[in-house]
């Protein structure tokens, strides 16, 4: 039981501590920048399937 609330305590020191928060212009930077990659891998992947489903229908109609 001693070495769970060693563990226990070594943690909180170490998440009190140790650890360097980022602050609230950085949070925010870094928010909009993972927002704005998001977005543009969507329209990537959007943009590729599009174009799949383009040559797919293309090439079924020459099949038919």
């Amino acid at each position: 039981m001693n070495k769970i609330s060693t563990y226990f305590r070594d943690s909180y020191k170490e998440l009190v501590e140790k650890v360097t928060w980022p602050t609230w212009l950085q949070l925010q930077q870094s928010t909009v920048i993972v927002l704005v990659a998001t977005l543009i891998i969507t329209a990537l992947i959007w943009l590729m399937d599009s174009v799949s489903s383009q040559v797919l229908k293309f090439i079924y109609s020459l099949l038919n």
